[in-house]
């Protein structure tokens, strides 16, 4: 982790204290023309999830416990953890009906915004559908790939008192898209209270079975089933650090989206968009959690010190101030650099999950992001859009995976399976080919196999 103390505006190497200029967010900030600031740099962006044993204890406990006692073991977990009393599996899902309700009950904006953002969202991941295709060979040999989707996946949506129906259309949007027959959501619900707009949002995107479970216990249900709750093929969606660490032991019994690390945002901007926009759009991403990371990027060292005062100033009127404060401190950075050719070189050393190019003519910077997980082009584009209406999916590769990852989509919830078809013709050609290589490898069974067919297709 970097030091709060960093390099000057101007760039030199000499290190100030920040709080000078930033006061109390005391934000690193860094030069890209200090001598240490490649060290500097891995250390701020680094994220590395160091395993507690005694969590990865608890969870395989859990695991192992549901999948063997499948509905008593899921019910007691849940009566436990989150002070729940319900005397049966059955009690714990939500009827179609509910999430109509919930949906019909909330009040017509936030309804009319559900309803917006799902008709966007499933919009764009339309574009995202693949075909099956193949092609024949001059010698009648078929070739090719058939597409199909997944037949039963889970999403997982954080409940309780946080309230996250975008998860819900993110997940399962692209999931019925691709043609997935049955989606499973499981949600955990303290002391019984579940978000209406959750609901509601499973009843807009028509979320085929809904669960108040959560913790380890819903990732183990859904891995290996129970006699309420069907196993499925693939598990999606964010959570906890228990439900991370589900998601690890469980992979190869299903498949997984992907294990999330914090938030983050890198802002690329040339010192013309108002400061407080920046300011506001650094503290969108630090008010995840104190582990997310917000980063400011500009050439113009007197922007940043503006964008600071804009912090300072704004960061009071905000809720979540406590954690946007600690997150800032911890992992937050402002970066002075020489151009913006440079400032896109660290955006593609960094690879953050989102990226907004808050620049003059974005759109002409574009081909040269390499490594990003979202990118927002321009000053009227907030990441915030992204996250809730925009149309591309929010869930997006963090930690630097970025370098080889890519957002949620459609592609997720479908399979590749190829096709092979030989001719006689085919057979015999492909026979001797596959016979050298086989014999090479000391597979005679596999070097006869192909022979067989090179016979018969002489014999004819």
């Amino acid at each position: 982790m970097a030091t709060q103390k960093s390099s000057t505006a101007s760039g030199s190497d000499t290190e100030v204290d920040l709080t000078n200029k930033s006061s109390s967010l005391n934000i690193t900030r860094l030069s890209s023309r200090a001598e240490d600031f490649d060290r500097r740099l891995a250390g701020l962006t680094a994220w590395q999830v160091l395993a507690d044993k005694t969590l990865e204890a608890s969870v395989a406990d859990i695991l192992a416990q549901v999948r063997l006692d499948g509905d008593a073991a899921l019910l007691a977990f849940t009566n436990r953890f989150d002070r729940r009393t319900a005397g049966s599996a059955s009690e714990l899902e939500i009827s179609p009906d509910q999430c109509q309700q919930a949906l019909e009950g909330l009040p017509g904006e936030q309804r009319e915004a559900l309803y917006t953002a799902a008709e966007r969202v499933k919009n764009f991941h339309q574009r995202q559908q693949q075909e099956s295709w193949n092609y024949r060979e001059a010698d009648g040999t078929l070739l090719g790939q058939q597409i199909t989707p997944l037949d039963r996946v889970g999403i997982y949506v954080p409940g309780g008192q946080a309230s996250y129906p975008s998860s819900v259309l993110m997940n399962a949007i692209p999931a019925q898209v691709a043609g997935v027959a049955e989606i499973i959501m499981v949600s955990p619900a303290p002391d019984g209270v579940l978000n209406p707009l959750v609901l509601a949002a499973a009843a807009i995107v028509g979320v085929t079975r809904v669960f108040t479970v959560g913790g380890a216990q819903a990732v183990a249900a859904l891995a290996y089933g129970t006699e309420t709750i069907p196993a499925v093929d693939k598990i999606v969606g964010p959570g906890n650090a228990y439900v991370a660490a589900a998601k690890r032991q469980v992979f190869g019994q299903v498949g997984l989206d992907m294990v999330a690390g914090p938030s983050e945002i890198l802002v690329i901007c040339d010192g013309d968009t108002n400061p407080d926009w920046i300011a506001m759009d650094l503290f969108s991403q630090a008010e995840h959690d104190q582990q997310a990371q917000a980063i400011l990027i500009s050439p113009r060292a007197d922007f940043l010190d503006q964008v600071a005062q804009s912090m300072e100033r704004l960061l009071p009127t905000l809720e979540r101030r406590a954690v946007i404060e600690a997150s800032l401190r911890a992992r937050g950075a402002f970066i002075q650099v020489e151009n913006l050719d440079e400032a896109i070189a660290i955006s593609n050393r960094i690879a953050p999950e989102h990226l907004e190019l808050s620049v003059a003519d974005a759109e002409s910077w574009l081909p040269k992001i390499r490594h990003a997980g979202a990118v927002f082009l321009g000053r009227y584009t907030a990441e915030a859009l992204g996250d809730y209406c925009a149309g591309p999916n929010h869930v997006l590769p963090t930690s630097t995976t970025a370098r080889f990852s890519s957002p949620l989509g459609v592609y997720d919830f479908q399979k590749r399976t190829s096709v092979i078809m030989c001719s006689p013709q085919g057979a015999a050609t492909l026979g001797k080919t596959a016979s050298v290589l086989a014999r090479g490898e000391s597979l005679t069974a596999h070097a006869r196999s192909a022979e067989y067919r090179i016979k018969d297709e002489n014999k004819s």
